[in-house]
């Protein structure tokens, strides 16, 4: 994709959605990094709905290092995964109280020292909370860099990279959200809504013509 058309692209999603955020929910930096481990291959919406039960006992890092790893995977048991992620998100506590006293780090090399943190765990953590412009790849914003041809790559990684060069200085800070947003409601893997894409022109995707009815 052309810079110009690049720069369109962004134009178009900030006119639609000026102050993208993440639909996840929570009260606190503490509450958001558990949020997002738990969200590793699971919807947001199966996230929040375990997260209450969860943050009722162990809102803070304090009352979760505390808590027996069963415990916790009984609270998350409806999420995918949730019996390692019980144990991730023990240890990640007891780590935060370590060597953070209990405070999420802004620094990406603590973040990732961090069990059950990855690199797009502390993407979303250093986007979200501290308005660093990065961007933090997922199955979407995967899906809508490919297709689109906004920044094509093989793997994660390539991607994350390839847009790092690609989206404009001004609207890195809020990249992240537009693309997961658009692939989530728009851009969607099986039945993508071409028809009313404000991008449409824009994308590169051979296959956007069989979809264009609504």
């Amino acid at each position: 994709m052309t810079p110009q058309k690049t720069r369109a692209l962004f134009e178009r999603l900030a006119a639609a959605n000026p102050s993208p955020d993440t639909e996840l929910h929570y009260q606190t930096p503490f509450q958001l990094l558990v949020a997002v481990i738990l969200s590793a291959q699971a919807t947001d919406k199966s996230v929040n709905l375990a997260t209450p039960g969860l943050f009722r006992v162990a809102a803070t890092a304090q009352r979760l290092a505390a808590m027996d790893e069963q415990a916790v995977a009984d609270k998350i048991k409806t999420i995918g995964l949730y019996r390692n992620k019980a144990k991730n998100l023990v240890a990640m506590a007891k780590g935060l109280l370590e060597r953070h006293g209990g405070e999420v780090p802004r620094a990406r090399a603590e973040l990732e020292a961090l069990p059950g943190v990855g690199r797009k765990t502390a993407n979303v953590i250093l986007n979200t909370l501290y308005g660093e412009p990065v961007i933090a790849v997922d199955t979407h914003v995967f899906r809508v860099a490919n297709r689109t041809g906004l920044a094509p790559g093989e793997n994660v990684r390539a991607v994350e990279d390839r847009l790092a060069k690609a989206v404009p200085q001004d609207f890195r800070r809020h990249a992240h959200h537009w693309l997961i947003l658009h692939g989530r409601y728009v851009c969607r893997a099986l039945k993508p809504a071409c028809a009313s894409c404000p991008i449409a022109d824009l994308c590169a995707w051979p296959d956007k013509a069989k979809h264009v009815q609504p």
